[in-house]
């Protein structure tokens, strides 16, 4: 763990709140996009396994803690501006909550 990394991270911008781009870590899938604030990377940090903030619910969560569907983290990275974080997982399961594989399921414009 790279903590001068952590302490740039920029909570501020998001109102507390980063960005995750949550990325399968074999197939490099897109899976799905969450929230963190701090108490939620510390917590991701701590257990190896993600952690977000429900923006709806306001509430911290574990991903899979009631369908099983969770995501253990093999590496972080952030963005130069230190404010998004991508997350690069072993998921277990389905990472969308309607069963599909990817949130980014549904097409909008294909060429």
């Amino acid at each position: 763990m790279n903590k001068e990394i952590i302490k740039k991270l920029d909570f501020k911008k998001g109102d507390g709140l980063i960005p995750v781009v949550v990325q399968d870590f074999t197939s490099k899938d897109l899976l799905m996009l969450a929230y963190v604030n701090k108490a939620a990377l510390k917590k991701t940090l701590e257990t190896g396994y993600a952690h977000y903030w429900s923006r709806s619910r306001k509430k911290l969560w574990m991903k899979g803690e009631s369908s099983g569907n969770t995501q253990k983290i093999k590496k972080i990275l952030t963005d130069c501006d230190y404010d998004t974080i991508v997350y690069l997982v072993i998921q277990k399961g389905p990472a969308c909550h309607t069963k599909k594989s990817t949130c980014f399921h549904n097409i909008v414009s294909e060429n």
